[in-house]
This record gives C-alpha cells, sequence and structure tokens, in this order.
C-alpha cells in the first residue's frame, strides 16, 4: 500500500467514514504499512465500534487479546486447541449489544437478557438488605455444531464480569482431549492445570458428554474433578457445557453432581436459510465483495437446498464460513485466467464462481 493511499484512508477517517476508520485501526495496530501504534489503531476502531461496525468490535477482541509483539502468551501454543478469550483489558466492549447484533438466536438472546436481568435485580435487593434468591451461574448450551454457542459464552463471560460476578471475564475453551488423561494418574492433573487457568472465568467444555467413555476410561475421574473444584471455587468458576441438545441432556441427567449444579439450558436452534444468506452476506461486506444480482439468486437456492437436506451434523455457521471460502476461492481461480484485470473485478462475484 503506498503512502499517498495510507493518508487518502487517514483523511476518509477524519471525516466520519467509519470503514476508513477501521481500516485505519487495522493498519495502525498490525503496522504492515506504517510503524505499529496499537493505542492509536485502537482509538480508531473504538470510534467506529461506536457507529455500530461490527468487523471493528471483532478487531477490537482480538488485538487486545492477544499478546502484544515480542511477548509469549501464557495461555496456549501453537498447536493448542484451547482457546482463551477475555475482556478484562477491554471494558469499552459492550457485550450485550454484541449479543443483539448477532444474526438469528433470538430464544438465546431472550434467555441471556433474562439472566442478566435476574443478576441486576438481586445486586439491587442485595444492597437494600433484601434476601437474595440462590442464582447459579453454570449453563448448559444445546444445540447443533455452528450455532454460536463458543460465541455466546464469552459474550457472557464479558457479562458476568460487567456485573461484578467474575474478576477477569476470560473464556477458557476445552474437549475432552484437554481433560482426560491417556493413563493412571494423568487426568486428575490435567483437569485441575486447566480449572486453574479458568479461575475468575468461564470454563467452556465443548461436546461435555464425550467425557463419558466404556470401560477403564478415565472420563469419569474427570468428570469428579470437575464437580469438586466447582465447589471448592464455586466464587471464582463459572462452567458452561455444551453439546447436541439429547446427548447433553442424558449426560447430565445421568450424574446427580452434575444434574444438581446444571439447571440452566439455553437452547441454539438451527439457522433458517434466511439468516444463513444474511451470514453470508455479512461475511461478504467483511471482506469488501460485492456479488451480482443472478450469483445472489444462485446462492440463495445452494443454501436453501442445503438446509432442506440438513441433519444433525450440518455446520450452520460453519457451513456458510465455508461456503464463503469456496465462492472466493473460485473467483480466484476465475480472475487467474485473465489476461488483465480490472481492480474493481477483484472485489466482485459472479454467478460463475457460485459454481458448488
Amino acid at each position: 500500500m503506498t503512502k499517498n493511499a495510507i493518508d487518502q484512508i487517514f483523511d476518509r477517517a477524519r471525516h466520519g467514514d467509519v470503514f476508513a476508520q477501521t481500516l485505519m485501526g487495522q493498519i495502525l495496530c498490525e503496522g504492515k504499512y506504517v510503524q505499529q501504534d496499537r493505542q492509536n489503531g485502537i482509538g480508531w476502531l473504538r470510534n467506529a465500534a461506536q457507529c455500530n461496525c461490527l468487523y471493528a468490535r471483532e478487531l477490537i477482541n482480538e488485538y487486545l487479546s492477544a499478546p502484544m509483539q515480542g511477548q509469549v502468551s501464557t495461555h496456549q501454543d501453537s498447536n493448542s486447541n484451547q482457546q482463551a478469550c477475555s475482556t478484562e483489558n477491554n471494558p469499552d466492549i459492550d457485550n450485550l449489544a454484541e449479543l443483539k447484533s448477532l444474526i438469528g438466536l433470538e430464544r438465546v438472546k431472550q434467555d441471556v437478557d433474562s439472566l442478566r436481568n435476574l443478576i441486576k435485580i438481586q445486586a439491587m435487593r442485595k444492597q437494600q438488605g433484601l434476601p437474595n434468591t440462590s442464582v447459579s451461574y453454570h449453563c448448559v448450551f444445546s444445540g447443533n455444531p455452528g450455532t454460536g454457542k463458543t460465541t455466546v459464552a464469552r459474550i457472557v463471560a464479558g457479562i458476568y464480569k460487567e456485573l461484578g460476578i467474575l474478576k477477569k471475564g476470560h473464556l477458557v475453551e476445552v474437549d475432552r482431549s484437554k481433560l482426560v488423561g491417556e493413563y493412571v494418574g494423568q487426568t486428575a492433573p490435567k483437569t485441575n492445570k486447566v480449572i486453574d487457568e479458568a479461575l475468575d472465568g468461564v470454563l467452556f467444555i465443548d461436546e461435555a458428554y464425550s467425557l463419558v467413555g466404556e470401560g477403564s476410561d478415565y472420563g469419569a475421574e474427570a468428570i469428579a474433578t470437575l464437580l469438586k473444584r466447582m465447589e471448592d471455587d464455586r466464587d471464582r468458576l463459572v462452567v458452561i457445557l455444551a453439546g447436541y441438545t439429547n446427548e447433553i441432556k442424558e449426560f447430565i441427567d445421568s450424574n446427580p453432581g452434575l444434574q444438581s449444579r446444571f439447571n440452566r439450558y439455553i437452547q441454539f436452534d438451527d439457522y433458517s436459510a434466511e439468516e444463513l444468506t444474511e451470514i453470508f452476506k455479512r461475511n461478504l461486506r467483511r471482506s469488501r465483495y460485492k456479488i451480482k444480482r443472478d450469483a445472489f439468486e444462485k446462492l440463495q437456492n445452494v443454501i436453501e437446498r442445503a438446509v432442506t437436506s440438513r441433519d444433525k451434523n450440518f455446520g450452520n455457521a460453519r457451513y456458510v464460513r465455508n461456503l464463503f471460502e469456496k465462492v472466493v476461492q473460485n473467483q480466484a481461480n476465475r480472475l487467474a485466467r485473465m489476461e488483465s484485470i480490472d481492480n474493481d473485478e477483484l472485489s466482485i462475484i459472479t454467478c460463475e464462481d457460485i459454481n458448488l
């Protein structure tokens, strides 16, 4: 990118162009074309986020949760499936607004808002010396893959921090492999280590029912360790279990310890064809693509057919992400065959690109 181009972006950003503000923030935070200035970059992104730019909000989360250049993260390495997302150092993120900005998930939004209201009113009662009803902050997120469970878990963690339930409000995401060892004596230390990282935040266990194995499986030890720590650290740890609706309910009902601690279920419904189409359009906008009308109609038909024939393994938003990547790849292949490429063509999706 030339200096002239950056100057033009800066000028547009100063005059209130939200896209230019987002781009300016990204350029300064990443330091690819100019000297890196994260503080200034985050400032531009916050300006755009205040104008309801969802991409700017995502970039703020990404940059503030990532280690500074030259630092080493103590939470994860490049080969780890474990993720830690924190709002601890990011007080400007409006978690409720972020929740409302998500496409679809109306039942989820109502349930989370209802939980938030309950916590706020209980806090007000406490201030007035009134007795409180015991509230369990642990949750069960049930639904098919790609319905936003991890995203909402991160938002809930932020809401808990905002309301004073958690000190840090970070999210530690794990699966069976991060909790259960292969040999005798490995599981309890492994599980405890993960829980230690999640203290003052939320431990999110995906496909939690996979902890229950057959024969001499060590999953039961992981569950017992988790239940003990949930009691010992009840003021510092919130656990969210996630998975398929029927499987996760059977898993919890099979264990009295789990049953007594998890009584708040939030159901994540599959996306409709219209909602999936809207998610695809949002991906287009974020990546600055435009799609021709006939191509868009063809895309709608592809998504509608996928929804009509979907089974329990259908990826929902993941399906759309893979679809988007395939379309972009098709566009790249089409353009690569051309002798000359006009700048506008770099951003145009045609009917030929929806060759799926």
